[in-house]
């Protein structure tokens, strides 16, 4: 008689686990980085800062373009700088990156100045808040070097602001940034 009731039990609680670690949350739109609300000071340059993402039930894709001043640490026609612009530049760079919602990770690769570059993305929801994590791994003289980012998303009430919180560990060290985007546009 325990049996049943116990089964019964973990499968109640499995099933509120599976449902607690999804969101109602909507992260699709058209996104602008405000410059003045965001602390981006481990990255100047910075003057602007597209970010399209695409939500639904399986899948977060995630397109980012940004717009460097000149004379800058990975601005065009400047070598890059790992963590400082270069190819630690988010969560998976500038570009289109797609992450599997179900906890998976998702391999893919990069285009970069030094040649693909292997990333693998992971995503999960915790709480009222959403974790991006990747890992980029380049193969250089001396070694591997890999970039590791880590970036916790936050929707304001009326999702019209969404928090980014991202911490990007390099062999240089650790850079730390928080970036507040307002939804530009309910189309995408």
């Amino acid at each position: 008689m325990k049996k049943p009731i116990l089964a019964a039990l973990i499968v109640s609680l499995a099933a509120f686990a599976v449902a607690g670690q999804s969101s109602t949350a909507d992260y699709s739109g058209v996104w602008k980085l405000d410059v003045d609300r965001s602390d981006v000071a481990q990255s100047p340059g910075i003057e602007s800062m597209t970010m399209t993402v695409v939500h639904d039930a399986g899948t977060l894709s995630v397109s980012t373009e940004t717009k460097r001043s000149a004379g800058r640490a990975g601005a065009p026609g400047r070598g890059g700088g790992m963590g400082r612009g270069g190819i630690g530049a988010g969560p998976a760079g500038d570009g289109k990156f797609t992450y599997d919602l179900n906890g998976s990770e998702t391999k893919t690769e990069q285009a970069t100045q030094f040649g693909p570059v292997p990333v693998r993305l992971k995503a999960a929801f915790e709480k009222d808040k959403l974790t991006l994590s990747s890992v980029r791994t380049l193969s250089a003289p001396m070694g591997d070097v890999s970039v590791t980012t880590r970036e916790e998303w936050v929707l304001s009430q009326d999702g019209q602001r969404l928090t980014v919180k991202r911490v990007t560990e390099t062999p240089r060290g650790t850079n730390t940034m928080t970036l507040v985007f307002t939804r530009s546009d309910q189309e995408y």
